[in-house]
């Protein structure tokens, strides 16, 4: 779960994991243009994007309180031993799906403990207390193992063997870690407080990556350069629910999911 801090002691906009990933979809489904290629196979990469942390909803339904916050728990704040739970939950959820989406799944939870192969700073590994590495370890051989296996049924097709060539696999896999960061940047943060902030690694196509950055220049628009999507400006909206803190209690999930659901609205712009 996802809580994007209220300004001046308002309401917290409280987005679950599947509305994070609902938005990343869109994301995915306006990206690519005369200099960045689209998502492909699409259907495949669509269905992955949108679903990448369906392994949480279980853990988002209980809407369990943070004591220090009163409010959910927010991502990594969220306790370790129910946050690995949905790191294997995740892929096995997109791989009932098909075996490419389980295969990117499993690279994205993976990657999350281990600097996305090298492309981000943040090592949840190194933050993980002495007490949770030998669970954490077992979860992540668990992955690529399940990896080798997808790779290996992937590969022996050949309507799907190109998929998982190198360069195609880990094009596939930056976008999606664009799609996932790009929609953080909008969920961690209220409006008032965003910043121009850089993405690395973003595929041109399976040999050639570039950075991208993005700008607020007005009332909800956000300018993008060079700019990934197909039309010259794009409007999208997320979802979540405006609560407040509870003083006592082990879970918000009444006065959460009974709360309306909400938007918020961006436009995204190009700068190039």
């Amino acid at each position: 779960m996802i809580v994007q801090p209220g300004p001046d002691g308002q309401p917290a906009f409280v987005i679950t994991m599947d509305q994070h990933t609902a938005f990343a979809g869109a994301l995915a489904r306006v990206f690519g243009n005369e200099r960045f290629e689209p998502v492909e196979p699409r259907d495949e990469m669509l269905y992955v994007v949108s679903h990448h942390d369906a392994g949480w909803r279980e853990l988002d339904a209980q809407a369990l309180r943070d004591p220090e916050t009163g409010l959910p728990y927010h991502l990594v704040q969220t306790p370790f031993e129910r946050i690995v739970e949905t790191s294997a939950a995740s892929p096995e959820f997109n791989t009932r799906r098909h075996p490419f989406c389980g295969l990117l799944s499993s690279m994205h939870s993976w990657g999350l403990y281990n600097g996305r192969y090298g492309m981000s700073e943040k090592v949840l590994l190194d933050a993980l207390a002495d007490a949770h590495r030998e669970r954490a370890d077992r979860m992540l051989d668990g992955e690529r193992a399940r990896q080798q296996r997808l790779v290996e049924a992937l590969s022996a097709d050949p309507a799907t063997a190109g998929w998982v060539e190198e360069g195609r696999l880990f094009q596939c896999y930056k976008q999606l870690q664009f799609f996932d960061t790009a929609a953080l940047y909008f969920h961690c943060t209220p409006a008032a407080e965003r910043s121009e902030e850089t993405f690395t690694h973003v595929p041109l196509d399976a040999e050639r990556d570039t950075k991208v950055r993005v700008e607020p220049v007005g009332e909800a628009a956000y300018v993008f350069a060079p700019y990934p999507f197909a039309e010259d400006e794009v409007e999208l909206s997320f979802e979540g629910r405006y609560v407040e803190p509870e003083a006592t209690g082990d879970s918000l999930a009444e006065t959460l999911f009974a709360r309306p659901v909400e938007r918020q609205t961006v436009r995204l712009v190009r700068g190039d």
